[in-house]
């Protein structure tokens, strides 16, 4: 069925169809009888997963991006997911960027977002996932800085970010590699992001000695890296010990695409990205020896794809416009392949 809803939700503009099929989510996993049916529809088998002390039901996962605000994650599990990342959130609410911000390229299953991190804000995140948890679901957040923060001052967002997720989620993301903000990507730079990862190192360890449980870290990663700044950020990552890295965010590049809506500004994700995300999965593996946990994400599309992100080395794996095209049985389709 799902074409043919694709079809009707395809007429809609890009960011009001996102919104309607998050509601529907929404309402959908506040209702006990339609999560049940939601579950009995999108069956998954499980293929345990272990990584930075938790276990992951199987290993897809749905990206950031999707659910911003935490609206809809409870019916979001019900579709499969061995993880859901939130978000991206930041301290403050803030607009995002002008609409029109989100893009559609079908002729290349892909999307371009210039969003920006609209979103409603910490606090109120932070009551839409302090609820009960299913009990196969490990909930993580994705965490962003305001606009308006100075790049000096990026930290102490990411800290006060950390204090409130900490002891509501499974995993937090440090998310330094957007192309929608201003300066954010600058971030990944080894000086600056040695300043940032310490203070983020430390605030973290004693967040686990006030929880009495481990809280993993992980570092979102362009695929733009150059070979050298790809080094600098693995080494300083691991010298800061944080607990993996998500590769990767969206691409400002543009190959070979042919949607007439490809010059847009913005990052660039589903299939055009999933050679540039793989390779990158297989360079930080390598580079890491293995030691590195790595959850790999972009151009996922099938199983094929599953399979080509665990062969280079991801432990987990994340979607988001592979959903947005194949619909909400993706994961149950995968999985069945698998």
């Amino acid at each position: 069925m799902y074409p043919a809803i694709r079809d009707i939700l395809f007429r809609l503009e890009a960011e009001k169809a996102h919104a309607l099929s998050v509601n529907l989510m929404r309402i959908g996993g506040s209702l006990a009888p339609v999560r049940l049916l939601l579950r009995k529809w999108f069956d998954v088998p499980d293929k345990q997963v272990k990584a930075f002390g938790l276990t992951f039901r199987n290993p897809i996962g749905l990206a950031a991006g999707y659910d911003k605000d935490g609206l809809a994650w409870r019916g979001l599990d019900c579709l499969g997911f061995g993880h859901i990342e939130i978000g991206t959130v930041t301290p403050r609410p803030q607009e995002g960027n002008p609409r029109p911000r989100l893009f559609r390229l079908p002729e290349d299953r892909a999307l371009i977002n210039r969003m920006g991190f609209p979103g409603k804000g910490a606090e109120f995140v932070a009551r839409r996932v302090n609820k009960p948890q299913p009990s196969k679901l490990v909930l993580g957040v994705n965490l962003g800085i305001n606009r308006d923060t100075p790049l000096d001052s990026a930290g102490d967002d990411y800290i006060s970010l950390m204090r409130t997720f900490a002891p509501l989620v499974d995993f937090l993301v440090i998310n330094v590699s957007s192309p929608n903000t201003l300066g954010l990507r600058s971030l990944q730079a080894r000086d600056l992001l040695e300043d940032l990862l310490q203070g983020l190192r430390d605030e973290r360890d004693t967040l686990q000695e006030q929880l009495k449980r481990q809280v993993p870290l992980l570092i979102k990663l362009s695929p733009d890296l150059s070979d050298d700044e790809l080094d600098d950020a693995l080494d300083t990552i691991t010298g800061n010990n944080m607990d993996g890295v998500i590769a990767t965010n969206t691409t400002i590049g543009r190959r070979d695409l042919v949607s007439p809506v490809a010059h847009e500004i913005g990052g660039l994700s589903g299939m055009p990205l999933s050679k540039l995300s793989t390779e990158m999965v297989k360079k930080i593996h390598a580079r890491t020896a293995g030691k590195l946990i790595i959850i790999g994400v972009g151009g996922v599309m099938d199983a094929q794809g599953v399979r080509e992100m665990l062969a280079a080395g991801a432990t987990l794996v994340q979607l988001y416009t592979g959903l947005v095209y194949q619909g909400p049985g993706l994961v149950a389709r995968i999985m069945k392949e698998l």
